[in-house]
């Protein structure tokens, strides 16, 4: 079992940064790892974006673990 997950970024938050990815500590939820993305990237704080699940866009707080793909997305628009 791994102590640490992948995040990816994509677009402006690649800038913000510095990496398309970042190793966290395990957390076993998306707020936990929110409030560790912010700790580690103040800036992400000011910044729109949505958050990814097993490629799925989650809106609450939503269940992680080891196997998940977390994906940090820009704001987009379109239909």
């Amino acid at each position: 079992m791994s102590n640490t997950i992948t995040i990816l970024f994509f677009g402006q938050l690649q800038d913000i940064t510095g990496s398309n990815r970042a190793q966290v500590s395990m957390a076993s939820n998306t707020d936990l790892l929110r409030e560790q993305l912010i700790a580690q990237f103040p800036l992400l704080e000011e910044t729109t974006y949505v958050m990814t699940v097993d490629r799925k866009i989650v809106r609450q707080n939503t269940p992680v673990d080891e196997r998940s793909e977390i994906a940090l997305l820009p704001p987009f628009s379109g239909g």
